[in-house]
């Protein structure tokens, strides 16, 4: 069954709670639109799939030979694109919000000029699919942010997808020297269904924390406003 975008966006954060949805007990079943009980009443945990962290919180990397295709994809491209999928003719949005020196509309030339960075690293969602050890190149965040001129109070970075969904996170994360904004997999192009043209990678987060089809970031000093057709 093809879904849309942002269903397949929200299933790789939710998919495992819907795979298991069957085996919760009926104390719990008034999470599934049930009628809900009148007192607290005990639940079934759902499992969630253990990333592979080191001890001080980062991702484990692997060698180039464990590298291989994303298992288990939810979603693939239906119809005409939404986007321009060829990463050398990208255009993203960038917002400094009054918290960095350079805003406009990103290039692909504009990264060019950023040290390339690769690394190999596992992409697990909270579900057991979609997975894979993959090769991703592209730039690290903190060389992108830097490049802006991205302040010392540029607390926040929003980045949007192609389909308006959005994630927000604070800036020490995004310096983390494995968070990456990559637009090649295994040495090739992003395809579309794993986020083409540019898309973030936080492999020491689920899946779903890494945005696909970049077309919009931002930064700010204090908070967002609630995103056109997201609540608050």
């Amino acid at each position: 069954m093809d879904v849309s975008r942002r269903q397949s966006i929200q299933l790789s954060a939710g998919a495992l709670a819907a795979l298991s949805a069957g085996a919760l007990q009926p104390s719990a079943a008034f999470a599934q639109g049930a009628p809900q009980p009148d007192k607290l009443v005990e639940g079934r945990l759902r499992t969630i799939a253990d990333l592979p962290l080191n001890p001080d919180g980062s991702a484990k990397e692997f060698s180039e030979g464990e590298a291989g295709p994303i298992d288990g994809a939810l979603w693939k491209t239906k119809g005409p694109p939404d986007i321009e999928f060829d990463y050398r003719k990208m255009k993203v949005k960038v917002d400094g919000r009054g918290t960095s020196i350079l805003s406009g509309t990103l290039a692909f030339s504009d990264l060019e000029k950023l040290p390339r960075h690769t690394q190999i690293t596992l992409l697990q969602c909270g579900a057991p699919k979609p997975r894979g050890i993959v090769k991703w190149t592209g730039v690290r965040f903190s060389d992108f942010a830097k490049a802006m001129g991205a302040q010392s109070f540029a607390n926040y970075v929003r980045l949007t997808a192609s389909d308006d969904y959005y994630l927000d996170e604070d800036m020490k994360t995004m310096m983390h020297p494995q968070v990456i904004l990559a637009w090649m997999a295994n040495d090739k192009p992003l395809p579309p269904e794993n986020g083409a043209p540019m898309r973030l990678v936080v492999p020491f987060r689920y899946g779903a924390r890494s945005v696909k089809a970049i077309t919009a970031i931002a930064f700010t000093a204090t908070s967002f406003p609630p995103q056109k057709g997201w609540p608050a």
